[in-house]
């Protein structure tokens, strides 16, 4: 995990770029959203609290009424158009939970809306946000990426006069996401309990953080807040070192909620002005804590939604008995997407490698590497083999899991005693892309 110190002013006291103004924005937002989105519950974690020594709390946004916490911000936004611009109807680009949060909004207060969709997007986030919105939206797939969907949408906005409802880069989708600190202090004081001392939330384009920072640094200025981006998209970092949004240069797009080429001209001045702390949390440690989330917790979240946890448990620096709380973003997760997961996870703990052998084309070659080359516990997990009728040789790629990354040199030497010859694939090789 890369830690980004702070940037700008401390969180201690509110920055000129957050005004007053804007934490009354995000009260009106809850006082607007009350009634209509769910108030999603502060749970306790056993688990991450065990591990830390802190007292760990979850903010369940995954169980919103559209399973992430994206509702807030377009109802906020969409509840605030006029007569007429509501007559004009609403457009959005989204690869899935902006969507489905803009598909509610728009059934829920009779507007005309379009969501322009890739063609990358799942069926079944295709389906439910056609579900979300009824009669009111209509769902179109145009192009291969996001940025193509967002022309799209942009065009239509330009053409028509339909309102533009972005997913992160307004000050009142800012407002409608920042409900979130404000509603995890009241169930606090519910419980007789002062603010927390350390909120963890995920980052893509910055909407959440930046809505949470609006509110917190005028209201709760002593709470330290950490933005956990994935480390093949550390965008708000980038603009925070280069003092405004820059564009990536590649993306990794795994964790597809949080995966963002360039974060929002509104949203990053304020990350940058309240000295909020980034840490970048790379993707296969996400993939571990989103199986520890299912198989422990029963929270089946998606990638963004593992980001916060999976920051903590790299490291932050939390004291014993301190009050953390950490946002479970959303739980869109395709269940197909579950191999893959388990795939990353044994990768990144070092549990499984990959090798390219080149088996001797002769009877029991095969099996004098399982005898030679293989631990009791180890396993072959993948194995694709090429025989050539012409050489003498023929090259395997050979998938192999250790029961735990202390066997690992002891393979590699048993490797090196047999008879065939290999060469270790490492993350570092372009073939590497074609195995995760």
């Amino acid at each position: 995990m890369t830690v980004h110190a702070p940037t700008g002013a401390p969180t201690g006291a509110p920055p000129a770029a957050l005004p007053e103004d804007g934490a009354r924005a995000v009260e009106e937002a809850a006082r607007r959203l009350a009634g209509v989105v769910a108030t999603t519950p502060l749970e306790p974690s056993a688990r991450l609290s065990a591990a830390t020594g802190a007292r760990v709390r979850l903010k369940r946004e995954d169980l919103q009424v559209v399973r992430s916490y994206k509702v807030r911000g377009a109802y906020n936004l969409i509840a605030q158009l006029g007569e007429r611009e509501r007559a004009r109807g609403v457009v959005c680009a989204s690869a899935g939970n902006h969507g489905q949060g803009v598909a509610y909004a728009c059934a829920a207060l009779g507007v005309p809306g379009r969501v322009y969709l890739p063609r990358t997007t799942p069926r079944q986030k295709r389906d439910r946000i056609a579900a979300l919105g009824g009669e009111h939206v209509e769902t179109l797939v145009v192009g291969d990426t996001y940025d193509d969907s967002a022309a799209a949408a942009a065009a239509w906005a330009e053409g028509t006069g339909a309102t533009l409802v972005p997913a992160f880069d307004h000050p009142r989708t800012m407002a409608g996401q920042g409900t979130v600190a404000l509603e995890v202090v009241e169930q606090l004081a519910a419980l007789g309990e002062d603010p927390p001392d350390v909120l963890v939330v995920p980052v893509g384009g910055g909407g959440l953080i930046a809505g949470m920072l609006t509110w917190l640094t005028r209201r709760h200025p002593g709470v330290r807040v950490v933005g956990a981006e994935p480390l093949g998209a550390p965008s708000m970092a980038a603009a925070v070192r280069a003092g405004g949004p820059v564009l990536l240069d590649s993306v990794d797009t795994f964790v597809d909620g949080a995966s963002v080429r360039r974060v929002g001209a509104a949203t990053h001045p304020v990350v940058a002005a309240a000295g909020a702390e980034l840490v970048t949390v790379p993707e296969g440690a996400v993939c571990v804590e989103m199986l520890a989330m299912y198989q422990t917790d029963g929270i089946i979240a998606e990638p963004a939604g593992a980001l916060a946890t999976a920051a903590l448990l790299q490291g932050l620096g939390v004291r014993e008995g301190q009050s953390v709380v950490c946002v479970v973003s959303g739980g869109n997760n395709d269940v197909s997407r579950y191999a893959e997961i388990v795939e990353r996870a044994l990768v990144h703990e070092g549990r499984k490698h990959y090798f390219l052998v080149e088996f001797p084309q002769e009877p029991g070659a095969l099996r004098r590497f399982l005898d030679e080359v293989l631990g009791p516990d180890d396993d072959i997990t993948h194995f694709e083999y090429v025989k050539r009728n012409n050489r003498e040789f023929g090259p395997a790629l050979v998938g192999i899991e250790v029961p735990s990354p202390d066997d690992l040199p002891g393979l590699l030497q048993r490797m090196e005693a047999a008879p065939p010859t290999f060469e270790r694939i490492t993350g570092d090789e372009p073939l590497y892309r074609y195995l995760l």
